[in-house]
């Protein structure tokens, strides 16, 4: 019996990899994706990861795996369609394999809710964005919309607001979601404007690479259709854990990411939570892959107890 399945091949998963084969742990990682690496694989470039100025998100995300696999990590390729607990866990994939582990590291990470309309797919990564933190720093001095009324969005256009020189808050109604401290805050901006009861119809670029040149909004109230040029857009309408299949096995919040600490501890003791469906303040390629290193730490000691 393996003494470790981790599901997920991002930051997460594969810094668990990397410090689980250190500490000589038996593992397989399980990733339903052919290439691993996880969101930051479409992300053109990544600028916050430390020693690693301005790389290629995709490069990033090999440098994990060729890590991982110099340290004999071993990679299967499927979709995880069940995960049971007894006094072990039990893995079964969607061709009908099953693996057996005394503990499981989950890391199948989250997905930004999407907006669905043209261009938004065709310009990921080349002006549509989905992190401010990530990405805001590569639109310095340049014109940017967001798009969304919570919290997110808020303080996504106030980090934007110091760098940008002129940020368009599109909202589908006319008051925010958002504390009302954050919101008071952002309309002390003098370089941001609101954009109410509108919804994003289609995003343009300059040919089918890019960048982004414009977006195509639409009024809710009186139909009517203009277009604002811009250099990027930032997306933050909410994320979706990838964490159906475990409702069952792990406590969940009320958004559905699964309670856990830094230590990656869950509800199930032979279960534990790294990267970003697991509850947190921050999640950037950093926090996923130091929550990997900790629940080995955390696997390690319920291994030798």
């Amino acid at each position: 019996m393996l003494d470790l399945i981790i599901i997920g091949a991002g930051p997460a998963g594969l810094a668990a990899a990397i410090y689980g084969k250190r500490a000589e742990l038996d593992l397989v990682v399980i990733e339903k994706e052919v290439v691993p690496g996880g969101q930051i694989v479409i992300t053109s470039e990544i600028d916050n990861y430390p020693g690693l100025h301005h790389i290629g998100g995709y490069e990033l995300g090999e440098k994990f795996k060729q890590h991982a696999d110099a340290l004999g990590a071993t990679f299967i390729n499927g979709e995880v369609t069940k995960v049971e607990t007894t006094d072990h866990v039990t893995v079964t994939l969607s061709n009908g394999q099953v693996y057996e582990a005394r503990t499981a590291i989950l890391a199948g990470g989250a997905k930004h809710r999407t907006l669905d309309v043209p261009g938004e797919n065709k310009f990921r990564g080349s002006g549509v964005s989905y992190c401010a933190t990530c990405d805001g720093a590569f639109f310095r001095k340049k014109t940017v919309a967001v798009v969304g009324g919570g919290d997110v969005a808020i303080e996504d256009a106030l980090f934007l607001a110091r760098l940008c020189q002129k940020v368009y808050v599109i909202h589908r109604r006319d008051t925010f979601r958002a504390a009302k401290t954050l919101v008071s805050a952002l309309k002390k901006c003098e370089n941001v404007e609101f954009v109410y009861d509108s919804v994003v119809t289609k995003i343009s670029g300059a040919d089918q690479f890019g960048p982004v040149t414009s977006v195509t909004i639409s009024n809710l109230k009186t139909n009517q259709e203009t277009e604002l040029p811009i250099n990027g857009i930032f997306i933050a309408v909410g994320m979706l854990p990838e964490t159906a299949l475990y409702k069952d096995l792990v406590d969940l919040d009320a958004s559905g990411y699964i309670i856990a600490g830094e230590d990656g501890r869950t509800s199930n003791p032979l279960i534990f939570a790294a990267g970003d469906l697991r509850t947190k303040q921050l999640r950037q390629v950093i926090t996923a892959a130091a929550d990997g290193a900790n629940c080995i730490t955390s696997v390690e000691a319920t291994l030798n107890n």
